[in-house]
């Protein structure tokens, strides 16, 4: 009976982890223009990257250093990497997730 009793609980607590883990939001790229436009096109106007050329906004770039998906765009945006600030604390999650889906819709029509 213990042993039921022990393997019914690990069952729910593995349940409970994959069911609550934090899913990505899908944002809205509407609202992400406008935060782009506020926050980003200072460096990156038209796709690009005044900073570091060669890791512009453009699909084959994102792709190139997979960043090619709204959650790959989620993270480099809250955390910042080499050159790029964090914004984590400057922006909502939802405008990060907004300039997600902006970038990445922008990117697949091809700036």
């Amino acid at each position: 009976m213990k042993k039921l009793l022990s393997a019914t609980i690990l069952v729910l607590a593995a349940c409970l982890f994959l069911f609550n883990a934090p899913a990505f939001a899908e944002g809205n790229p509407v609202e992400g223009a406008k935060v782009f436009g506020a926050n980003c096109a200072s460096c990156h106007a038209g796709g690009k990257n005044l900073v570091v050329p060669a890791k512009s906004l453009k699909i084959e770039d994102l792709t190139k250093y997979g960043k090619n998906t709204e959650e790959a765009i989620i993270t480099q945006v809250t955390k910042g990497a080499g050159v790029m600030p964090a914004f984590a604390g400057r922006l909502k999650p939802d405008q990060i997730a907004n300039v997600a889906a902006y970038v990445l819709s922008k990117a697949e029509a091809g700036w």
